[in-house]
């Protein structure tokens, strides 16, 4: 199992909304092959900054499968309009949980 890290920056005037698309983006990712789970964060500290974590089955789930799929276009539409620069994404594996 991997996750999808991604650090996103909206217009804070836009948070609502922003959060409403990703509320229906989240169907489309429940559906996806690979995915496990799927959380949004807001950053606290940061105004406008919001955290996305994804549990996939793999790398190949992610970036290859549903990169490659109609859900992930979708789900492009619904959210890409709110980011005042692209995502920064990175991909992690767990070392050990130790509590």
């Amino acid at each position: 199992m991997i996750y999808e890290l991604a650090v996103m920056k909206i217009d804070v005037t836009k948070a609502s909304d922003f959060e409403a698309a990703f509320a229906k983006a989240a169907l489309i990712f429940q559906r996806a092959e690979g995915c496990h789970s799927m959380t949004l964060e807001k950053t606290l500290e940061k105004k406008g900054e919001y955290q996305l974590r994804i549990l996939w089955t793999s790398l190949d789930a992610h970036m290859d499968t549903f990169r490659n799929s109609e859900g992930y276009q979708e789900c492009k539409k619904l959210v890409e309009e709110y980011f005042k620069e692209p995502p920064l994404v990175v991909h992690t594996e767990l070392v050990e949980q130790y509590f």
